[in-house]
């Protein structure tokens, strides 16, 4: 079994930055693809960054340049620093795993950027 926690999230003005935390306790992978997803109200949640094990990073065009996705393979943790945020960044953000025997979530953790 695989449990993802989430942490960082919080109220910031636009422009701010945060950092999202997401830490994967379990079992060892060596192979495996782990993603920032967003849903906001009213939408459908969306893949926002991806990393893989084998160091291919993905964004998404509204965050190339101020979001980056980061890996800390000792701590098991994926980090998502978020940088001149904007209110359009708004929404709940889940941290995701995929490997080989299936797929897992975290708990989501609430991003606001006020205007």
């Amino acid at each position: 079994q695989v449990q993802l926690v989430e942490s960082g999230g919080g109220l910031v003005q636009p422009g701010g930055s945060l950092r999202l935390s997401c830490a994967a306790s379990g079992r060892f992978f060596s192979v495996y693809v782990m993603g920032w997803y967003r849903q906001a109200p009213g939408k459908q949640r969306e893949l926002v960054a991806s990393a893989t094990s084998g160091g291919t990073l993905n964004y998404v065009d509204p965050v190339k340049g101020r979001f980056t996705i980061s890996r800390d393979i000792f701590k098991n943790t994926v980090y998502l620093q978020m940088n001149s945020l904007k209110p359009e960044d708004t929404a709940v953000y889940y941290c995701n795993l995929k490997i080989g025997g299936g797929e897992y979530w975290g708990q989501g953790t609430q991003v606001t950027v006020s205007s």
